[in-house]
């Protein structure tokens, strides 16, 4: 933070305790300053003015003529008081800047809630089990489960086939009513497309550094990966646009984030921390990339978003294909 940006807040702060005039001092002989506009000032100003003198060793004291407040120096030093101070108005002229305007949420929830029944769906197709002719019902989770020595040995679309799984009725229920919510959110405030395809390359690569920390033999289904991702790209969101007022508070998105991930990705037996942690990770980088894009270039447009949602349709739909061509 620049010094004077810093002397704003011990300003702000310690302003309250200063006292308005020096009892043990004649200052009969000592000159007002105005404000900027000629008129009185504030007494908040006041105090503000004569804390900036203050820290540059400038006598001053406050003095009220009933029609406002007087900030009061030696005449001798009126010069330096004048310069003090209008390099402290020029330096905090813009500060603290000005609180971003909200951007108005995308009403794209028909479509965010179709995909997540798609999701269901799928889910009772991996129960009722795929025919292939020639090779009978396929183990849908044998070929698409995050394993971790197949993903070690090359099989790329196991971490994203395994987004699609979930180890049983009660686990994509907690998925779909808890990160649900989230994804919801985060289409709202990015479009579908650029949201999905955030989502797909968080829990993609949280399953992919997953597979390298763990054990070979380390096997893993859910779309919970993903979900983590969108709390990260969240947290991130909130972390960039936010920024100058959080000063040094800026950890506190992604705090919330982390708890977040301590209260929902730690519970259960076959919780994988490991990957909700990666996709959480990788969500608060992608969060940070795209906010600050956006912070620039404005949200992708509806050809730009129609390109991403297929592009994340594409790669889930070669993913499958690769692990039904490539059983292992």
């Amino acid at each position: 933070m620049p010094a004077w940006h810093f002397l704003t807040l011990v300003v702000i702060v310690a302003s309250m305790d200063l006292p308005d005039k020096h009892h043990d001092v004649d200052t009969s002989s000592w000159r007002a300053l105005p404000a900027r506009d000629g008129t009185f000032l504030t007494r908040q100003q006041a105090r503000s003015w004569a804390l900036v003198l203050d820290s540059r060793s400038i006598p001053c004291c406050i003095e009220s003529d009933g029609n406002g407040w007087l900030l009061l120096v030696p005449e001798h030093q009126l010069e330096s008081a004048r310069r003090e101070l209008r390099l402290y108005e020029e330096a905090n002229q813009d500060w603290p800047p000005a609180v971003p305007a909200a951007r108005q949420l995308i009403e794209n929830t028909l479509p965010t809630v179709s995909v997540l029944l798609l999701l269901a769906t799928f889910y009772n197709l991996t129960l009722i089990g795929l025919s292939v002719p020639e090779r009978g019902i396929l183990d849908l989770y044998e070929l698409g489960a995050a394993h971790a020595a197949g993903i070690r040995g090359g099989q790329w679309w196991r971490c994203v086939t395994a987004l699609t799984l979930h180890a049983g009725s009660v686990h994509l229920l907690s998925n779909l009513a808890i990160g649900g919510a989230f994804i919801i959110l985060l289409c709202r405030e990015l479009g579908s497309g650029l949201a999905w395809s955030l989502l797909l390359a968080s829990g993609t690569l949280g399953n992919l550094i997953n597979a390298w920390v763990q054990s070979p033999d380390h096997r893993s289904v859910g779309a919970s990966t993903a979900v983590f991702g969108a709390v990260g790209i969240l947290a991130a969101i909130r972390l960039v646009r936010d920024r100058h007022h959080l000063q040094r508070r800026w950890f506190i998105p992604v705090a919330a984030g982390l708890a977040l991930l301590a209260i929902l990705g730690t519970e259960g037996r076959q919780t994988d921390l490991g990957a909700h942690l990666f996709g959480f990770c990788f969500g608060v980088f992608f969060g940070v990339c795209a906010e600050s894009l956006m912070g620039k270039y404005g949200r992708p447009g509806a050809v730009l978003n129609f390109l991403l949602a297929v592009l994340s349709v594409a790669l889930v739909g070669a993913a499958w294909w690769a692990a039904l061509e490539f059983p292992g």
